[in-house]
């Protein structure tokens, strides 16, 4: 059964940084499968923040990131970066990273979901 599995939250101060990481338990997993983070806050629904398609390797962005947060990947160890710069209070949440055939910031179907880190942004 194939896994991801996501890690590198914490509690960081308002403009500080972050880089989360989600880790397919399949080295080939990223050479067919796009990844898009999300998050969620208490009380909000869940928003797609970025996706990393693939074989391609396009990005996008919410537009409450863009300038902020860069996604990449590394097929060789089937894992995909965000890297979140000048955070701010509101990009508190859980990040989820999810795998579809597209690269989809919306309610699409989505095959496989981790199970969370929590990024917590405050001072």
């Amino acid at each position: 059964q194939l896994q991801l599995v996501e890690s590198g939250g914490g509690l960081v101060q308002p403009g500080g940084s972050l880089r989360l990481s989600c880790v397919a338990s399949d080295i080939f997993f990223l050479d067919y499968y796009s990844i898009t983070w999300f998050r969620q806050a208490p009380g909000k629904e869940r928003e797609g923040v970025s996706c990393i398609s693939s074989p391609g390797g396009g990005t996008n962005y919410a537009d409450s990131v863009t300038g902020r947060f860069t996604i990449s990947r590394n097929n060789a160890n089937a894992t995909v970066y965000l890297q979140m710069n000048s955070l701010k209070p509101e990009d508190t949440g859980i990040y989820y990273c999810a795998a579809a055939l597209v690269c989809d910031l919306g309610s699409g179907e989505f095959d496989y979901w981790g199970q969370g880190t929590q990024v917590t942004v405050s001072s």
